[in-house]
């Protein structure tokens, strides 16, 4: 019962994460952060089995700060989201493959906004809105009527309330609690 949504604006993307780590029935958890800053202009969300999700953000985080090291270039959302992808392809191929589904939110210093969408299967491509978990079942439809790629932030935080009502109205599952980021040309930073 894991949701992330995302949604670009025109120089922005928002995202909201669901707070609660359950397994079947039971709510082990509030108050957990489904995402890792991957650096200054791209934050990566991630759902699946609780032991891979961690796991492989970390791994995620740390290798595109090694990279940066090594190199001395801070890589764009696009350079980010081949790099994940590459990484669930071998993981998949592997005797271990990670569980994960993951969107990556990411602005360049220009504020041109990118989101990613991602799967266990690696797939992984660019898209306007995105959602994750069974939130995608209620909220597409939504996203799909009332986006449009010159959204204010303001705007886009009504569109996410909007997405946020039709999953209290909808969904079965209990989500009380989410985070909500904005990735923009001057970093993440926590909304709600």
């Amino acid at each position: 019962m894991q949701v992330l949504i995302g949604i670009a604006g025109k120089d922005f993307v928002l995202t909201a994460a669901d707070t609660t780590t359950a397994r079947s029935i039971v709510v082990m958890k509030h108050g957990e952060d489904k995402s890792r800053l991957l650096n200054k202009h791209n934050l990566l969300l991630y759902t699946g089995e609780p032991g891979d999700t961690v796991q492989f953000a970390e791994y995620i985080q740390c290798n595109i700060k090694l990279y940066e090291i090594r190199n001395g270039l801070e890589l764009g959302t696009s350079a980010c989201a081949s790099f994940v992808r590459k990484q669930m392809a071998e993981s998949l191929r592997s005797r271990g493959p990670y569980n994960v589904n993951y969107l990556i939110a990411g602005a360049s210093k220009k504020g041109e906004p990118e989101l990613y969408w991602g799967d266990y299967l690696a797939a992984s491509q660019k898209m306007p809105f995105a959602a994750q978990g069974y939130a995608a079942y209620f909220v597409m439809s939504t996203m799909d009527r009332y986006w449009r790629p010159d959204l204010s932030l303001e705007e886009a935080r009504v569109l996410l309330q909007k997405c946020l009502d039709e999953l209290k109205t909808r969904f079965i599952g209990n989500l009380p609690e989410f985070l909500i980021k904005v990735v923009d040309k001057d970093g993440v930073r926590i909304i709600a």
